[in-house]
């Protein structure tokens, strides 16, 4: 299914969003910190091909963790023990080598901070004016300490993140098990919910969710590669979908419109 126009989501029971790369800026810092492990675990364990930023996008991207670090691993024909999430950084296990990641991206994060798109913002203070629920829905553990230091924590009744869902053994996206969760934790039906997400497998989670509305934010994933994902509509920035948006007015209509796609 396509959008053939720009859809008013105060139109929805509830919108919820993906964390890094949607509402923050946070996946340039998971992708610096990811490349900066990974070539280094590379060149000590002689791995080839060597780590790519295409690597990101294809393994890492709205993943849990650990499940990240296994898919990576696993393109290049390596297995590692699982380990247990209390690895120390050090240890040569999966969970070890997430850890080892995960203390870069902390330490980056407390160092240089982060400001949240000024477009989601937007799209937040419209959808709080109209009293649309939202909620955060995101594979990072990191993701209540990104709230904070991004000033959103407040605006979200909800966020259901990786330690809910280590907690509560939830499958990692593309599987639909957070999404879902998500909005039974909101109380809302994902058939009348919108989902926004910018990773090619938090766009499958969603779509596999029954979402009413997925909506990709193209911040490198590729617009194509998140259409082939499922998501019915495709923008650069969250601004665009402030009605009226910030670049100018734009016909606003009456209810979203969603039509079959044709075929070329």
């Amino acid at each position: 299914m396509a959008v053939d126009a720009l859809p008013d989501l105060t139109s929805y029971d509830a919108v919820l969003f993906d964390l890094d790369g949607v509402l923050t800026p946070t996946a340039e810092v998971h992708m610096h910190a990811w490349q900066t492990m990974f070539e280094e675990l590379f060149a000590a364990w002689d791995i080839q091909p060597p780590y790519t930023e295409r690597d990101y996008f294809d393994y890492l991207d709205g993943k849990k963790r650990y499940d990240g670090v296994a898919s990576l691993l696993r393109s290049r024909d390596v297995e590692v023990h699982w380990g247990d999430p209390s690895d120390d950084p050090s240890a040569d296990t999966v969970c070890g080598i997430g850890n080892r990641k995960n203390a870069v991206f902390s330490r980056v994060l407390r160092a240089e901070g982060i400001a949240p798109y000024l477009g989601s913002v937007a799209l937040l203070d419209q959808l709080d004016a109209a009293g649309i629920p939202v909620a955060v829905v995101s594979s990072s553990k990191n993701a209540e300490e990104v709230l904070r230091t991004a000033g959103l924590r407040e605006r979200f009744p909800v966020v259901m993140d990786g330690v809910i869902a280590e907690r509560d053994h939830l499958a990692s996206k593309p599987a639909p098990d957070v999404f879902v969760e998500g909005a039974r934790m909101l109380g809302v039906d994902p058939a009348r919910s919108v989902a926004v997400e910018d990773a090619i497998s938090g766009v499958q989670s969603a779509v596999a969710g029954g979402f009413a509305l997925v909506i990709g934010v193209d911040r490198g994933t590729g617009p194509d590669e998140l259409r082939n994902a499922g998501a019915h509509l495709v923008v650069d920035d969250l601004a665009e979908l402030v009605t009226p948006p910030a670049s100018g007015p734009l016909p606003e209509p009456a209810t979203p419109q969603i039509a079959e796609e044709k075929p070329a």
